[in-house]
C-alpha cells in the first residue's frame, strides 16, 4: 500500500477502515477497506479529517481481496446456488431451490487449510429450501497472492464443491406388515407417520398394502407395487430379528440382496435399505421406532434419498458419530447434532 493525498485519490482502493465519529451520533466505519474512492468521497474524507490516505498500490503479482473472494466463490458455486454481492472479501451463497446441500469435504478442508482464505457451510447432506443460506467466503487480508489463488483454484478441480440436489418426485408404495394390523386388532398408526414423511419432500403415496407375518405374502405385494409403477417401497413393521419378522426376508428375496440391515444410528439401528433392479429403485425397512420416536435414522437419510442419490454402506457406517439422537424435550432437528460429524 502507499500513502497520498486524499485530493489525488480518486479511482484507487482503501487499503483499511476510516472510522467517523460524530458525538451523539455515529462511530462507524464511513469507509469500508476496498472502497473505491469517488469525487463525491473527497470532501467527506477531508472533514473527518483525512488529508492523506493510505491506498492499495496495484501490483501484477498481488489481488484485491474482493477480486480473490470472486475466485472462492468460482470453486465453491455449484448447481442451483446463488451468490450475494462482494463486500470485503466476503461472497455470500444461497439455495436456489429446494433440495438437499451436498458439500465435496475433502475439498472444502483443503482450500480451509491452504492458510489466507476461507469457507464457512452449513452441514452437507441436509435438506434447504430455496432462499437458505448455505455457505460463506472470506479472504482474510487486504490483498493476496495471485499465485496463491491460482493453486487453490487448481486444488480444487474442475467440479464446484458446492451444490444443491433438488428433490424428485417419487410415487411411493407402503407395504404395512404385522398379524395385528392385518387381522384388525389395532389400529394402523404407522403408515399415516410416513406417508406425512415422504409428502414432506413432494412424493405422493400412491399404493397401500397391509401383510400379515408371512414373508411370502410381503414379497407378493412389495412386487405388486413395483408393477404398478412405484419408483419407492417403504415397508413398516417386522423388522427386528424376532423369529416371526419376515420383513427383512421379503425385502432381501424381491430384491436379492441388501445395502444395509442394521445402522450406527438410535433411534433406527434396524433399518434396512436395498434397491431394486436396474433402475435403483429403494426399497426400504423402517424400524417400529419411525412411528413414534421424534426423529430417527429415516429422517436423516430421507432427504437424500428423495434426490434420487444413491447410498452405499460407507454412507451409513459414517453415521455413527452424530447418530445418537438425545431425545431432547423440545426437538430443534435439523438444528442439532443429531445425524452430523
Amino acid at each position: 500500500m502507499k500513502l497520498m493525498k486524499t485530493e489525488d485519490a480518486v479511482g484507487q482502493v482503501l487499503c483499511h477502515d476510516i472510522t467517523q465519529i460524530i458525538k451523539g451520533v455515529t462511530k462507524d466505519a464511513r469507509f469500508r477497506k476496498g472502497h473505491i474512492i469517488t469525487e463525491e468521497d473527497i470532501p467527506v474524507l477531508l472533514s473527518i479529517g483525512k488529508d492523506n490516505i493510505y491506498v492499495w498500490e496495484s501490483d501484477d503479482s498481488m489481488m484485491h481481496e474482493n477480486d480473490a473472494a470472486e475466485v472462492l466463490c468460482e470453486i465453491c458455486k455449484g448447481a442451483n446456488m446463488s451468490r450475494g454481492e462482494v463486500k470485503e472479501g466476503k461472497i455470500e451463497l444461497a439455495a436456489e431451490c429446494d433440495g438437499v446441500f451436498k458439500i465435496d469435504r475433502e475439498k472444502l478442508m483443503t482450500v480451509n487449510s491452504y492458510g489466507q482464505m476461507m469457507i464457512a457451510s452449513r452441514h452437507g447432506d441436509f435438506p434447504v429450501k430455496k432462499g437458505d443460506k448455505l455457505a460463506g467466503t472470506r479472504i482474510i487480508p487486504l490483498v493476496i497472492e495471485k499465485e496463491k489463488m491460482d493453486e487453490v483454484k487448481v486444488l480444487a478441480g474442475a467440479e464446484p464443491i458446492m451444490r444443491v440436489v433438488p428433490f424428485k418426485e417419487h410415487k411411493v408404495g407402503i407395504v404395512t406388515t404385522g398379524n395385528e394390523v392385518y387381522y384388525g386388532r389395532i389400529e394402523d398408526t404407522f403408515t399415516p407417520v410416513v406417508k406425512a414423511k415422504v409428502e414432506e419432500f413432494g412424493a405422493k403415496v400412491v399404493g397401500h398394502k397391509v401383510c400379515n407375518d408371512d414373508n411370502d405374502f410381503i414379497e407378493r405385494s412389495i412386487r405388486e407395487l413395483l408393477d404398478e409403477g412405484c419408483d419407492m417401497i417403504l415397508c413398516t413393521g417386522g423388522m427386528s430379528v424376532d423369529p416371526d419378522d419376515k420383513t427383512p426376508l421379503a425385502i432381501r428375496n424381491v430384491c436379492g440382496s441388501v445395502v444395509t440391515y442394521g445402522a450406527p444410528v438410535l433411534p433406527g439401528a434396524m433399518f434396512l435399505l436395498a434397491y431394486y433392479g436396474d433402475a435403483k429403485i429403494p426399497v426400504i425397512g423402517l424400524p417400529g421406532c419411525v412411528m413414534y420416536a421424534k426423529r430417527t435414522i429415516f429422517d436423516i437419510v430421507l432427504p437424500r434419498i428423495m434426490t434420487g442419490e444413491i447410498l452405499s454402506k460407507a454412507d451409513f457406517d459414517r453415521l455413527g458419530e452424530g447418530g445418537l439422537c438425545l431425545n431432547c424435550e423440545i426437538c430443534t432437528y435439523p438444528n442439532c447434532g443429531f445425524g452430523k460429524a
